[in-house]
């Protein structure tokens, strides 16, 4: 597997940096944060300008067709930059619908997300239940042409202005997905107040919403479950973008930061912390694009991979975090200083997708399951 990228996902990554250094500037994200509106409008419309909303998706609806890395890469310059896209999001539930929507359903809704002339979210984590298969809840049952859904779902990005959500519940007790209005008669969008200010989530209860058969995406388990792993590769890379963020500013900081004469940065033990804040890092980015790069390569252990970086990464964002709060030292609690921000997204980071615990159990089971003969 080669790892270098190459020079087409490089223009990607320069041309993403430098349109988010430019057009979202930290203090740019302080404004926006105060605002109620899930991701700023001017911002998503340069981005999908440039491509990012048919990143992921086919060619003849609008799309690039691209992989998982080339995702990665912009989802990592958007956590570096703290950006306020519904990126994720909208491509996971686009690529669920190429990949297993119906065709009348891909016509309807997948070139508007390419265009990036609307946004999807999906509906999958429930309160008080794990982030996977096991912890769905949410039904879903026949009532003659129709499909009732029922059900409550929490942490759902950018489902404020959302034209399309994607809820998963079970079908006969099968976990499924559908596709839903966000305006539809029965669904309810109640604004969360989470730790992270530099994106929107959202609680969607279903009350008797109806719709179509058609609108039932036909992957099987499966399918979801892998959709949850590029899901998680994603967040991987945001968390990335926000540790190598986190490590610039204490660099910086504790080279001009002096104490006793000289800078703080030239003593041994903040030399230490600096090291293995740089470990993590690159252990994180390489966890990173090897999953990415097996779920485009469909190498076997894809889906370890995943896990695997998952559970890392998890992990990895608290301790660079920590580590760079206690290098600051009192001016990184203050409000007045960026560093907050990428704490909170990175322990927002931490959790979204399941935490490292549930990626470790996981990873332990695919592990167990891989070693028994035949």
């Amino acid at each position: 597997m080669d790892f270098e990228l190459s020079e087409e996902q490089a223009l990607l990554r320069e041309a993403s940096r430098a349109l988010l250094s430019e057009r979202a500037p930290v203090d740019l994200v302080r404004v926006w944060a105060e605002r109620d509106e899930d991701v700023e409008p001017a911002l998503w419309r340069l981005t999908a300008d440039l491509g990012w909303s048919g990143l992921g998706l086919p060619e003849e609806y609008g799309g690039t067709g691209q992989g998982l890395v080339e995702l990665a890469l912009v989802a990592e310059e958007t956590g570096r930059a703290l950006g306020r896209v519904p990126l994720a999001p909208t491509t996971l539930v686009g690529r669920a619908l190429a990949g297993a929507g119906s065709a009348v359903l891909r016509a309807q809704a997948l070139p508007a997300l390419a265009a990036g002339s609307v946004w999807a979210a999906w509906a999958f984590a429930e309160p008080h239940a794990p982030w996977t298969l096991d912890g769905v809840r949410a039904t879903a049952r026949c009532e003659g042409d129709v499909i009732v859904l029922d059900g409550l779902k929490t942490a759902v990005q950018d489902a404020g202005g959302a034209r399309w959500l994607l809820l998963t519940a079970r079908q006969d007790g099968v976990p499924a997905s559908f596709l839903v209005d966000r305006d539809a008669t029965g669904v309810t969008v109640r604004r969360q107040q989470v730790l992270d200010t530099t994106r929107a989530f959202y609680e969607v209860r279903c009350e008797g919403v109806r719709v179509s058969h058609d609108r039932r995406i036909g992957s099987s388990p499966d399918g979801i479950q892998r959709l949850l792993d590029e899901a998680s590769v994603l967040r991987c890379a945001d968390a990335l973008g926000v540790m190598h963020r986190m490590l610039e500013l204490t660099v910086e900081h504790v080279r001009s930061r002096v104490q006793f004469g000289k800078p703080i940065g030239t003593f041994q033990a903040v030399k230490h912390a600096c090291a293995d804040m740089a470990l993590l890092v690159h252990g994180a980015r390489a966890a990173t694009y090897y999953a990415a790069m097996a779920a485009d390569a469909g190498a076997h252990d894809a889906t370890l991979a995943a896990c695997a970086a998952a559970s890392h990464i998890c992990a990895a964002a608290g301790e660079v975090a920590g580590l760079a709060l206690q290098l600051h030292g009192g001016i990184g609690f203050t409000w007045e200083h960026d560093l907050h921000l990428y704490l909170r997204r990175a322990r927002a980071d931490s959790v979204l997708q399941g935490d490292a615990a549930v990626h470790r159990d996981r990873l332990c089971a695919l592990l167990r399951r891989s070693s028994v003969p035949g």
